[in-house]
């Protein structure tokens, strides 16, 4: 679970741990400075917590987190901490949450103890329009999101959740859910999703700061071989900004479509459906960038792989002004 600073991810964990749903779950604290404040909140409510003290989960500590799971799937066999169904993992409010999908893509050994169900964001009504406006951390952790939670609905005046749900729409079409009081329906951050994200699109929206986000789409099958050698070298090339790409992709040679995903210069294990999840059978891939426009992406797609990908316009709403 990722959010901004003060954007409520504490709360949100500790109303989910007090119901039922909620039981059986190890949290994994990861803050930003010397005291552990929310390792001690959450402690009271969690039987297995653990801190990962002063660091935002970036490369210098994926290590501990990759050591923290190990540890904590080891104690549970031994019986050395209570049984738990599930890991919570709450970064701190300035983390950048691509190590997370980082670990969980490249470690194959912890990958057959644990697999990553959702990359939550929180977002809260009263700040958040502010912090996106401001804080490219903030635009980031919501871009990346899998799932997005609206917080302090009931602080904030007539028409403020709608503004904050409009900003998250313009950087992630992913669902969005409105909690109060630091309550919602624990189902939706615990439940897995019962199928791939459908909708691919994202408006093909350029940000400030150089984060962007566009959409590519391809009317033919592509070659798989063609497809891993177009990414190999877009990785190659500009791994650090690729933030996150992620789609499905129409295989030649597979019946069903092969869910890909990418986070920087770290490919995901693909998975290849039996079928496609709707009835549009093109390619769909989305890429959230930074100082990467869509244009030279689907030009490298048009030499390396001999394919020319649909490249949606932006909104109009969104276009300079002219005199």
């Amino acid at each position: 679970m990722t959010g901004f600073l003060g954007s409520g991810k504490t709360t949100l964990i500790r109303t989910l741990l007090g119901k039922p749903q909620g039981a059986n779950t190890a949290i994994v604290v990861n803050e930003y400075g010397e005291i552990g404040i929310d390792h001690a909140l959450l402690r009271s409510s969690s039987d297995v917590t653990v801190l990962l003290g002063n660091g935002c989960l970036c490369c210098n500590v994926r290590s501990d987190l990759q050591e923290t799971l190990r540890e904590l799937f080891a104690d549970r066999a031994r019986g050395a901490v209570p049984s738990f169904e599930r890991v919570v993992i709450e970064t701190s409010g300035l983390a950048d949450p691509a190590p997370v999908l980082q670990t969980f893509a490249t470690d194959r050994a912890l990958g057959r103890e644990f697999h990553l169900q959702a990359l939550i964001c929180v977002i809260d009504a009263v700040a958040g329009a502010g912090n996106l406006e401001r804080m490219p951390e903030a635009r980031k952790q919501v871009a990346l999101a899998d799932r997005i939670v609206v917080t302090k609905s009931d602080l904030t005046a007539a028409g403020a959740v709608e503004n904050v749900v409009g900003r998250v729409a313009a950087l992630n079409p992913a669902p969005v859910g409105i909690a109060s009081n630091g309550e919602i329906d624990p189902s939706f951050l615990l439940d897995e999703p019962p199928a791939p994200r459908r909708n691919f699109e994202l408006g093909g929206v350029e940000h400030t700061h150089g984060l962007e986000s566009f959409s590519l789409i391809f009317e033919e099958p592509l070659g798989w071989s063609s497809f891993e050698q177009t990414m190999a070298v877009l990785a190659a090339l500009r791994g650090p900004d690729l933030l996150r790409v992620k789609g499905l992709v129409a295989v030649a040679e597979c019946r069903g479509p092969v869910v890909v995903h990418f986070v920087q210069h770290i490919a995901h294990p693909p998975v290849e459906l039996e079928d496609w999840p709707d009835e549009d059978r093109r390619s769909r891939l989305v890429f959230v960038t930074r100082d990467l426009p869509r244009e030279p992406v689907a030009q490298l797609f048009a030499a390396v792989a001999g394919v020319a990908g649909i490249m949606h316009p932006p909104d109009p709403a969104n276009a300079p002004a002219t005199r």
